[in-house]
Parts: C-alpha cells; sequence; structure tokens
C-alpha cells in the first residue's frame, strides 16, 4: 500500500528538511561488521576450502565449481536467444565508445628551461570485478566493468559472480566476459568472494582494486579489506540505490512514477524522491505509482522502498535544483521543458538524466555511461566509474645540467627554511660537481 503524500519544502523548517532528505540507515552495524571479518579471516586462512564452504553457507545454490570452465563459457552463448545477444552486443559498442573518448592522455610540460615534467597513465595490473546476482543476475554490470578494465589494458581481470539455481555463473555473464576477453570467472559471491579477490587463495590471483556494486556484505568487505594495506583498494563508497527526479508541469506522471518505480524495486532500502513546482503533477505521480505497481514482478521490494520515498513540492524550479545539489544523488533525473538549462545549474550529482526520452534506465544498461556510481551522498566528491579508475597516474620528471643550475638554488633555499638540510645537500653536491654553488 502507497501512504505516499506532497510535502511543502515552505513549511518544513530546516530539520523537517534535513529529515525528508535523509537516506535510508546502511545496515552497516557491529555484527554485521564482526560476521564479514569471520568471513574474510576464515578465506584468509582456508583459502579455496573456506570459500567453497562459505558459499554452499550463504549461496542459495552452491556452485558445481569455483571456477567457470573454458567450455562453459564458450556454450554461454548458445543459452540466449538472438535479441539478448543483439542487446548486449549494443550495449558493449555504446560503452565502449563513451569509455574510450575517456582515456587520459599523457602530457609533457618544459617547466622551466632543462627541466621536463610528464604525467604518464599505466594500467592496474590485476583488477577484481564484482558483478551481483542476488535476486537476479545483472550481466549489464559485467559490462559496465569489463569493458572499461579492457581498454585500460589491466592484464589479470578476475570477475566474481555468484552461482545460479544451476549452479554456474549466469550464461549472459559468462558471454560478456568472452566478448570481453576475461578468462577467469569465479563463482562465488558475497563478502567471501571479495575477501578471495583481495588477499588470494591457492586459485584465485590477488588484485590490486575491487570494482563492482553489491549487498551489505559485499560493501563492508571491501570496505575493510580497502582498509588493509595487505588488502585491496575499492572503486568507490556505495549504499542503496537512489534516483531523485526534478519535473515541472510539462512531466509525464506515468514517465516520473516510473522512473521511481525503476529504482525503488531494486531493494527495500532503496531512495526515491520527486522534486515539483506542481501539485497537479505530484498528485498524478502517486495516483500513476499506484497504477503502475501492482504489475510490477518486484512489485513487493518496490512498495518497501516507497515506505520510505519523498515527494517535495518546491515554489520555483530554482530551489528544485538548490535541494537536487544539496542531496548528491545518484541519479538524477531533470524532466521539464528547461531541462538542458537545468542541467548546466547542477554540479553535484552521479549521473544526469536530461529530457523526458531520457529515462535513468537507459543509462543502466546501454546509453553508454557507467551505471556504477557514487551514492550516499557521494556524488559530491566521488564520479561515476570510468576508464581512468582502472589506471594510475604517474609524474615523471627530468633535469639537464642547465636545468638544475636554474632552479636546483631556489630549491635549496626552500629547503633550508623547511630545515631540511638533506634536501638542500642533495642539490648542492650536484651543483657543486658543475661548478656551479
Amino acid at each position: 500500500m502507497i501512504t505516499l503524500t506532497p510535502q511543502r519544502i515552505t513549511d518544513l523548517d530546516a530539520p523537517e528538511l534535513a529529515n525528508a532528505l535523509e537516506r535510508p540507515k546502511l545496515e552497516t552495524d557491529q555484527a554485521l561488521q564482526a560476521q564479514v571479518a569471520d568471513i574474510v579471516a576464515a578465506v584468509r586462512a582456508g583459502g579455496d576450502a573456506a570459500l567453497q564452504a562459505l558459499g554452499a553457507q550463504y549461496d542459495a545454490q552452491p556452485a558445481k565449481a569455483l571456477w567457470a570452465t573454458a567450455r562453459d563459457l564458450k556454450n554461454a552463448k548458445k543459452a540466449l536467444d538472438s535479441d539478448l545477444i543483439d542487446a548486449i552486443d549494443s550495449a558493449i559498442d555504446t560503452v565502449r565508445a563513451f569509455h574510450e573518448a575517456g582515456l587520459p592522455k599523457s602530457i609533457a610540460v618544459e617547466t622551466a628551461p632543462g627541466v621536463t615534467c610528464q604525467a604518464v597513465y599505466r594500467p592496474l595490473n590485476a583488477v577484481g570485478l564484482y558483478v551481483p546476482a542476488g535476486g537476479a543476475p545483472l550481466p549489464s554490470t559485467a559490462i559496465m566493468l569489463g569493458v572499461p578494465a579492457q581498454l585500460a589494458g589491466c592484464e589479470q581481470v578476475v570477475l566474481a559472480t555468484p552461482p545460479g539455481p544451476d549452479g554456474l555463473a549466469d550464461p549472459a555473464v559468462g558471454y560478456i566476459a568472452t566478448q570481453l576477453g576475461i578468462d577467469q570467472v569465479l563463482v562465488a559471491g558475497g563478502a567471501q568472494a571479495i575477501a578471495a579477490m583481495a588477499y588470494g587463495t591457492e586459485t584465485v590471483p590477488s588484485a590490486t582494486k575491487l570494482f563492482g556494486p553489491g549487498n551489505r556484505f559485499v560493501t563492508e568487505a571491501k570496505r575493510q579489506v580497502a582498509m588493509d594495506l595487505e588488502g585491496a583498494a575499492m572503486d568507490m563508497p556505495a549504499g542503496p540505490s537512489e534516483v531523485m527526479v526534478v519535473a515541472d508541469a510539462s512531466a509525464n506522471a506515468d514517465f516520473v512514477a516510473a522512473d521511481l518505480l525503476s529504482q525503488a524495486e531494486h531493494g527495500p532500502d532503496s531512495q526515491v524522491i520527486l522534486v515539483t513546482d506542481n501539485d497537479s503533477l505530484a498528485n498524478d505521480v502517486i495516483q500513476a505509482l499506484k497504477d503502475h505497481l501492482p504489475s510490477l514482478n518486484r512489485a513487493e521490494i518496490a512498495t518497501a522502498a516507497l515506505a520510505h520515498a519523498r515527494i517535495l513540492v518546491v515554489s520555483d524550479l530554482a530551489m528544485a535544483l538548490g535541494v537536487a545539489n544539496r542531496y548528491a544523488p545518484e541519479h538524477l533525473i531533470l524532466a521539464g521543458e528547461d531541462a538542458p538549462m537545468w542541467a548546466s545549474l547542477i554540479d553535484t550529482a552521479g549521473s544526469v538524466f536530461v529530457g523526458h526520452y531520457t529515462p535513468e534506465a537507459l543509462g543502466d544498461y546501454i546509453s553508454g555511461t557507467n551505471h556504477v556510481l557514487p551514492t550516499g551522498g557521494w556524488a559530491k566528491v566521488y564520479a561515476g566509474l570510468s576508464t581512468t579508475d582502472f589506471m594510475r597516474r604517474m609524474t615523471v620528471q627530468s633535469a639537464t645540467a642547465d636545468g638544475l643550475k636554474a632552479l636546483g638554488p631556489k630549491a635549496c633555499r626552500l629547503a633550508q627554511h623547511e630545515g631540511l638540510g638533506a634536501h638542500a645537500l642533495a642539490i648542492e653536491l650536484r651543483l657543486k660537481a658543475l661548478g656551479a654553488f
């Protein structure tokens, strides 16, 4: 049952507005932290045997084997219909086109005569990709992670995904892996898969960095291993999915309701918010939610998420955009006649969808942008996944004798001011050898 009622922002004081924009509480409590720590420790100590035992304990269907075989991957395509294969291939093409355009370029600058500084990019040597398959497999995530890893040139890529009802990796995930040149598909999920990729086992190579969304166990495991110097870095902080829609009177209530439901069906802790300056639209969207909800196969999940949904009515669109920038949503849909202009005023969002015919679902699958995005307000400082996340940036500098003569004395003066004598000495000795000190 939907009990949503519009709230007028001008009627809310500061604490009430903060409460209206508050996200569902994350389930990262002490009990969860301890349970995940135990899982991570078990995998570190027990390796493959522990990974299999934990899979049997936590997965709905234990994996038939830890690794998808070459034959499994080769035959994955046979389990897919032609329309799905075409959709996957098109999604790979669009995501590759966008992410390839974002490949970073090395630079070289002569900062002073005889002194050259460079910024160069190198691929991360080993990465772990996590593709969820809780209520349903998410092969689209395999595309979002695998394409930039391939473009970056990562030498070692392990893709982990939980087993399906048959104890095997989802065929669509397997097909995507083969299309992207990934031949290491680990059939394991949860915190145990994260631990295995972070620290390595007898058969699982350790990764430098881990990527991909997951449930609270996966999220907590990524956090824990990222805090350990012997573990693996993580892509970004993540929590429940969220969408904010900013809409004016020109918006289609059915479109807006479907956009809200598309996030609500992700999980009961998903956050969906509509901000509008039009009372009629607010009420029409509530009715459209009631009309469309019963037809969804995940209606129960969406209903739970709608229990903490919000519809906020503002006095004007400037106020709406201010609310959006304050909230920093993972997904922001701008549904209005002036949506392109609104977009120019947004500076804190994971991904922005402009206009009536740009649903968030398009970006989830095939527009070309990445659907691995910062949640929980982290869009204030983090961006969505890109090819650069699979690379490291290094600086390189070189100085000729003339370059050292030009800048060395000034560097010595700075070192002396800071009281770092060895710094000054390293320069002075070279200048003396050149007869310039």
